[in-house]
C-alpha cells in the first residue's frame, strides 16, 4: 500500500497513473533482464529518462512505449493497448488544468481529476452514501456534522465540489459506476429523516439509469469480506488494463497501485456483490426503507 502523496510535482495531479505505467515498464524490462542503461541506449537517450519515466515523473510518449515493448520482447496487443491508454489519459492530465485545482484540498483534487478520467469505478461503501450519488442536503448535512470541514464556506465548496462530479454520471460518455453499499448506510439518519427519505429517491432514480448498477448488501448477508473499510476502484481502459484502488480515511488517502493488490480488491469487491442484493430487489429494499422513515 501507497500512502497518499500523490507523488505530485506542480500541478500534475496524475502522477498515480505516471507511477502505474512506469511500474509495468520497469517490470517488462526486468522480465527481459535489461537495465536501464540498456533501455536507455535503445531509445538514444540519458539513463536518467529512463529513471524517471519508470518513476512515473514525466510523460511518456507513444513512439517511446512501443520501442521499449520490441525491445522487451512484449508482443501482446491487449497489454501494449493499455500502456497506451494510460500514457495518453496521464499527458491529458498533466497539461490540462481541471475545475478541481481551485478551492480544494490537494488529496481531494488528486482524486477528482483520476476519477474525471477514469471510465469505471467499483465501490464499495460501509457507512456513507457515494459521494456520486449523495443530493446536495445529504452532503451538507455530512459537513456540518464533521469536525474536519472546517467552516460552512468549505462545506459549500464540497457541496459544489460534488455536484460538479455528478455530472460524470450523465452526458455521451458516461462513468460506469457499480456500487455496493452495506445496509447501514441506508438507515443512518444523516440530516433527518426528510433528508434521507429525499436521497433514498435519488438513488432509486441513479439506478434506473443505464451506465448506474446499485446493489444493497442487506444485514442479513452476515458477515462479509468488507469490513476493514470503504474503497474504490477506478478502471481507465477495458477489462485487461490497470486498475488502480483508492481509500479515504479521515486523516490520509491511500492509493493502491501494483496489480496482484488491487486484483485482490477486485476479488474483495465481486464478492460484496455476490452477497448483495440484486438491483432489483435493492430498490424495493431502498424503497421500504424511505417509506417507513417517520416524519
Amino acid at each position: 500500500m501507497q500512502k497518499s502523496g500523490t507523488g505530485t510535482r506542480g500541478k500534475q495531479v496524475s502522477t498515480v497513473l505516471g507511477r502505474r505505467l512506469g511500474g509495468e515498464l520497469q517490470r517488462l524490462r526486468l522480465s527481459a533482464e535489461m537495465t536501464q542503461q540498456q533501455a536507455a541506449e535503445y531509445l538514444s537517450a540519458t539513463a536518467t529518462k529512463v529513471v524517471k519515466m519508470e518513476s512515473g515523473l514525466v510523460p511518456v510518449r507513444d513512439p517511446d512505449i512501443r520501442a521499449l515493448c520490441h525491445l522487451y520482447g512484449m508482443t501482446d496487443r491487449a497489454v501494449l493497448g493499455g500502456l497506451l491508454d494510460i500514457a495518453k489519459t496521464d499527458r491529458e492530465r498533466r497539461k490540462v488544468k481541471g475545475w478541481w485545482d481551485d478551492g480544494l484540498a490537494p488529496g481531494a483534487a488528486s482524486y477528482i481529476a483520476m476519477e474525471d478520467a477514469a471510465l469505471r469505478n467499483r465501490q464499495w461503501q460501509l457507512s456513507l452514501i457515494p459521494g456520486l450519488f449523495q443530493t446536495a442536503e445529504y452532503t451538507r448535512a455530512m459537513g456540518v456534522a464533521d469536525s474536519l470541514w472546517e467552516n460552512l464556506d468549505l462545506v459549500e465548496a464540497v457541496v459544489s465540489a460534488r455536484a460538479r462530479r455528478q455530472q460524470r454520471l450523465h452526458g455521451d460518455s458516461p462513468l460506469l459506476m457499480h456500487a455496493v453499499i452495506w445496509e447501514a448506510a441506508l438507515r443512518q439518519m444523516v440530516g433527518g429523516s426528510a433528508v434521507m427519505r429525499r436521497q433514498l429517491n435519488h438513488l432509486c432514480e441513479l439506478a434506473e439509469l443505464p451506465n448506474v448498477h446499485i446493489q444493497v448488501l442487506p444485514f442479513r448477508a452476515g458477515g462479509h469480506s468488507g469490513v476493514s473499510g470503504p474503497f474504490n476502484i477506478l478502471s481507465f481502459g477495458e477489462d485487461e488494463a490497470v486498475d488502480v484502488v483508492h481509500m479515504d480515511t479521515p486523516r490520509s488517502e491511500i492509493w493502491i497501485e501494483d496489480a496482484e493488490r488491487s486484483a485482490a480488491f477486485v476479488g474483495m469487491f465481486n464478492s460484496l456483490s455476490r452477497s448483495g442484493l440484486s438491483p432489483h430487489d435493492s430498490m424495493q429494499l431502498m424503497q421500504s426503507i424511505g417509506k417507513g422513515m417517520s416524519e
